[in-house]
């Protein structure tokens, strides 16, 4: 990348209205574009892998499609379907054949036939639900089976509410105890997210139910299948219309994804989806999360290195016109060079996010969402306590809290809410300005930065140069 002409990667703007395929080639071939722009180090697998460091690691990803982007459910979604993807493909063979791959030109696939004979006879009971003749139309239900002791499988692993990047477990059956499992406790929090946006359906279950109702799908999906409650959850949190995540999904593709999931669990039914949420996140997210990584300093210090470097260019003016309107040698008019030369590299490099001085140390102003850990930090802390904590400590404590915006399943992206928004709108312009600071980690974005900073210092030299040499061939003015 040449020094001189290189260029943060260009700002893209989100599409008008829900993504189709035009659109997604618009964003591949942004992509190939900003391939200069962005080095290997923080390439989107980099990122998504969580292999970059601060500032561009995964979660700060996220944080900026929470809180500046605002649209985090796209990589929530991405992230839930890379997890998910694998853990079908683990599954026995005898469970993947549930749910075979899914095609346009398929109906309903035939799962009787598919079980292999060592499920035909484990299972007699569901092969006798499956080659029942149920009739869609009238929703008549095949005979009830005889109820058997529930199975666990321990090679399966469980479902943990405290990452989203852990299986599912299936919903325990009603028990005549009054405690609360960690899957009925997850039930519920599902069951409440849901209410917000939809008062005559409550269930993830209920809530696919109307998904597929509104686009024209009449018929119940495949309940044997695995992952098949999951499943569920994730069409009232991201593809159902009104959802607390919403996708930005055209109807036709809304459609065509609520009915490979009325046949399938198979991962590929999810590909509509995908193909979509990856050009969003490849050729519009990933590029401005870098552009926006790459500054260290938050606006109001960024406007106000920005009218320094006004200032500074201003002073050399009037130093060079005061010399060559006096009788001293022309040769002191060189000295109006350094003023200009650092109020022009203050200049561009302010233009491009950046603060010379924070850039000196390598660090970087803490957002404001990072400068608080939690609810009883944020009300118990005054002026003075804030201060006795160090800047890592405070990130440290609000990284881990932050974590939460990986979950899959939760309420929605919003975080006026949050604690922070009144606490940072009450701090003082100053107190702004001179926010806390935090080392950049990651040195690729150092090298960027470097790059950025030595870019100003030439182009300063460019202009700085000529201006002077203008003013030092100029007669003297002799008034004084």
């Amino acid at each position: 990348m040449s020094i001189l002409f290189y260029r943060r990667p260009d700002y893209i703007a989100k599409a008008a209205g829900p993504m189709d395929q035009g659109q997604c080639q618009r964003y591949v071939d942004r992509t190939q574009k900003h391939k200069r722009a962005i080095p290997d180090e923080l390439s989107f697998e980099n990122v998504i892998q969580n292999k970059a460091l601060p500032p561009c690691a995964l979660q700060d990803f996220m944080d900026y499609l929470v809180y500046v982007s605002h649209d985090a459910e796209n990589l929530q979604f991405w992230l839930w379907l890379e997890d998910y993807t694998k853990r079908f493909n683990a599954l026995p063979k005898r469970e993947q054949v549930l749910s075979p791959p899914w095609s346009e030109d398929e109906s309903a696939p035939p799962l009787a036939n598919a079980l292999d004979p060592a499920m035909r006879a484990s299972d007699k009971s569901t092969l006798n639900l499956l080659e029942y003749p149920v009739s869609f139309e009238t929703r008549e239900l095949p005979p009830t089976p005889p109820i058997l002791p529930p199975k666990f499988d321990s090679s399966r692993p469980q479902f943990s509410r405290n990452s989203s990047r852990t299986p599912l477990s299936r919903s325990p059956s009603r028990s005549t105890h009054h405690s609360v499992s960690p899957s009925t406790a997850a039930e519920a929090f599902d069951n409440m997210s849901v209410r917000s946006f939809n008062t005559t359906r409550t269930t993830p279950k209920e809530i696919a139910e109307d998904a597929n109702t509104q686009v024209g799908l009449k018929w119940q999906s495949f309940t044997i299948q695995p992952f098949r409650s999951e499943v569920n959850r994730i069409i009232s949190h991201y593809v159902a219309p009104n959802s607390p995540r919403e996708l930005n999904l055209s109807h036709k593709t809304r459609a065509a994804v609520l009915h490979a999931l009325q046949h399938t669990t198979n991962p590929n039914a999810f590909d509509p989806v995908k193909q979509l949420v990856e050009c969003t996140l490849r050729g519009q997210s990933h590029p401005n999360f870098i552009r926006w990584s790459i500054c260290n300093g938050n606006k109001p210090r960024v406007i106000q290195v920005r009218l320094n470097g006004g200032l500074f260019v201003f002073f050399g003016f009037v130093i060079a016109i005061s010399l060559t309107l006096s009788h001293v040698p022309r040769w002191w008019r060189v000295m109006a060079m350094i003023p200009w030369v650092l109020g022009i590299t203050t200049l561009v490099a302010a233009f491009k996010g950046l603060c010379i001085i924070m850039h000196s140390s390598h660090c970087r102003a803490l957002h404001p969402w990072e400068q608080y850990s939690d609810v009883s930090s944020v009300n118990s802390f005054d002026v003075d306590d804030e201060a006795t904590l160090s800047s890592s400590d405070v990130y440290s404590m609000s990284r881990s809290k932050r974590g939460l915006s990986l979950d899959t399943f939760g309420t929605g992206n919003s975080f006026d809410h949050e604690p922070w928004v009144e606490k940072y709108k009450k701090k003082s312009l100053l107190r702004k300005i001179y926010d806390r600071k935090i080392r950049i980690q990651d040195e690729a974005v150092r090298m960027l930065q470097d790059k950025i900073v030595m870019q100003s210092q030439l182009w300063a030299l460019i202009i700085a140069i000529p201006v002077t040499a203008v003013f030092v061939v100029l007669p003297k003015g002799n008034l004084y």
